[in-house]
């Protein structure tokens, strides 16, 4: 990161060009696009320590199945770094509107814009834990019975490992139960605030993050990743052609298969041609990326991004 410059992360466009070595890529956009996409695509297929699939995830159960979260466990160095870096990465797509294919759960974008968490935020990506404290909180049990569980003071992080919550208590007793309740709960709601810190060190290189505060956490997903609906009428509206009328019959065809399309064949087509997965939130944020659809023969198009 301490290769770019502090002017050039506030390019209105492109940050770096885009070499791919063997490949025959001319860098008129999407060969920077495809570089972010894989960067995206390596932080959420386990090749890096940042991101952990939340635990509704791995129980294959409740919401946010398929998001991420930030790893509590990547607290070295060398991960704050990493973080930093994610930071820039978003604060290039805030500036630049080139959104990110970045699946976040819903919680991390709430503290990304300044909001705390809540109760309501942690079952939304761990649907067992509050009512396993409830059970424990709200259990009948005699104390010899609380004793004969054995249940260790400990509470599960985001990623699974067990944390021991008190040096004073190795189990949960009758008499401390509400006590680990409550640090079981404060523990999962602030597990990520060091790496939520360092994301947002890296966002203010690039955007001035105290105004992130204005924004709810969905608005703030929405300025990174742009709508992770794909809108025809505004891919047409930035479209241009060369070589071809809007009207002729090739054209007509090629946005006939385009509607049929469904979103997830869509987003595979705008990876293809653009090196994107998302579109822009409006026509003012493609600043000029055209979508280019010119005709080489009268059989097939080219479709490319012009910045």
């Amino acid at each position: 990161m301490t290769s770019f410059s502090p002017d050039s992360l506030l390019l209105p466009h492109r940050v770096w060009k885009v070499k791919f070595v063997g490949e025959s890529v001319d860098d008129c956009g999407g060969g920077y696009s495809e570089s972010i996409a894989e960067i995206c695509e390596e932080l959420q297929n386990g090749l890096t320590p940042l991101l952990i699939v939340t635990p509704n995830g791995r129980d294959e159960s409740g919401a946010n199945r398929d998001c991420y979260l930030f790893s509590p466990a990547a607290r070295a160095p060398v991960h704050t770094n990493m973080f930093r870096f994610l930071g820039v990465l978003l604060g290039i797509a805030i500036r630049t509107g080139s959104p990110l294919s970045l699946n976040l759960a819903e919680p991390v974008w709430k503290q990304l814009a300044g909001m705390s968490l809540t109760i309501a935020d942690l079952s939304e990506v761990d649907k067992d834990f509050i009512p396993g404290l409830m059970y424990i909180r709200d259990n009948e049990a005699t104390s010899e019975e609380f004793e004969a569980m054995s249940l260790p003071f400990t509470v599960p992080s985001a990623s699974g490992q067990d944390i021991q919550l008190s040096s004073k208590y190795t189990h949960i007793t009758l008499d401390n139960r509400a006590e680990y309740v409550r640090l079981a709960i404060n523990y999962r709601l602030h597990e990520f605030d060091e790496q939520v810190a360092a994301v947002r060190e890296g966002m203010a290189r690039v955007v001035p993050v105290p105004l992130l505060s204005l924004f709810t956490g969905y608005e703030l997903e929405t300025m990174v990743c742009g709508s992770p609906d794909i809108p025809l009428h505004l891919l047409k509206s930035v479209a241009t052609y060369k070589g071809v009328e809007p009207s002729a019959p090739l054209i007509q065809w090629f946005w006939e298969v385009m509607e049929s399309f469904s979103n997830t064949e869509r987003s595979l087509f705008l990876r293809f041609v653009w090196g994107r997965t998302r579109l822009p939130r409006t026509i003012a944020d493609f600043r000029g990326r055209d979508f280019v659809i010119q005709v080489i023969n009268e059989l097939f198009l080219f479709i490319s991004e012009i910045d």
